[in-house]
């Protein structure tokens, strides 16, 4: 009796490892995406100027 005790305890103790494993991959793979380096940030800078500056173009095209 106390070997099948200890076995569930052990297993219970797996589990709650094999989770927490998982919960800290989940959590860098996340962290890791939000973290940008400079040349993203720059690229992402001039696709919005340069959105920025279609949007005025087409505003003067309509206005005139």
């Amino acid at each position: 009796m106390q070997s099948r005790k200890m076995l569930w305890v052990g297993l219970g103790v797996g589990v709650a490892g094999l989770a927490a494993a998982l919960a800290y991959v989940i959590y860098r793979l996340a962290s890791s995406e939000t973290i940008e380096d400079p040349t993203t940030q720059r690229i992402q800078y001039l696709i919005d100027e340069a959105n920025s500056l279609l949007k005025a173009l087409d505003e003067q095209r309509h206005s005139a």
